[in-house]
């Protein structure tokens, strides 16, 4: 996958991080309100919030969902950086994955029979083993065999060429949202969301459901990046419920 450098993003990230450090935005601070700092710092909105996540996952900032975003430590203290920086961002891995498993899931809910769909769930249930006895190595094999499984089903030989020639970028990137300890289930429940979808042959649903998680686990891994209109409307109903 062709790296394509996110220059604005980066430079706010690198900004606020000297400003963290330089002491300008002390540990225990708020920082300033989105409007104001996305302006200061000549990026939009969506870009600020991307490069706010990353600090989050850093560990040097907290974002408190209507409360604002908080400093927390002057110094990284991610264990986890991502190791493939050099072939592809974390955040366009993420995007590429939302686009073209989207489109696979949609194709492969028109496809599915029922040993695909009890293959699914048999492998659900082991990523759920796998995950509650900290297995991670074994949860990212299960997670990325999960994903293929649901590719090949689509029929799209490109699609699935280019998702296992990047294998270990796929990998890499189910594994990171494991780190997030208080939500390592999330992966499994929504796993789950998308059997049930696919076992309807619903392919609207399917789609939605694969979106969404691979949003979501994007995420838990500290990446935000926006997503059409269908996808937060799909997300807010997944919290509700």
């Amino acid at each position: 996958m062709k790296n394509v450098p996110h220059t604005v993003t980066d430079a706010a990230i690198a900004t606020i991080r000297e400003r963290i450090e330089g002491g300008l935005y002390p540990v225990g601070s708020l920082l300033p309100a989105q409007r104001q700092l996305s302006e200061e710092l000549a990026i939009s909105r969506a870009s600020l919030r991307e490069a706010l996540s990353t600090l989050e996952a850093l560990g040097m900032l907290s974002i408190r969902a209507g409360k604002g975003v908080y400093v927390t430590s002057a110094q990284a203290t991610n264990a986890h950086p991502w190791r493939f920086a050099d072939q592809s961002s974390l955040p366009d891995t993420y995007q590429m994955r939302y686009a073209l498993e989207g489109f696979a899931a949609r194709m492969a809910a028109l496809a599915i029979g029922d040993a695909d769909v009890a293959w699914l769930e048999a492998n659900t249930e082991a990523l759920h083993s796998a995950l509650a006895c900290d297995e991670l190595d074994e949860a990212a094999q299960l997670d990325f065999e999960f994903h293929m499984r649901i590719v090949n089903l689509a029929g799209n030989a490109a699609i699935e060429s280019i998702l296992r020639s990047s294998a270990d970028i796929m990998k890499e990137s189910q594994r990171m949202p494991f780190y997030r300890r208080e939500r390592v289930l999330s992966t499994h429940r929504e796993h789950g969301l998308i059997v049930v979808a696919l076992k309807a042959r619903d392919s609207v649903a399917a789609g939605e459901a694969i979106e969404a998680h691979i949003a979501n686990a994007a995420q838990r891994a500290g990446v935000y990046f926006p997503t059409p209109p269908a996808f937060a409307a799909a997300s807010q109903s997944a919290i509700e419920k």
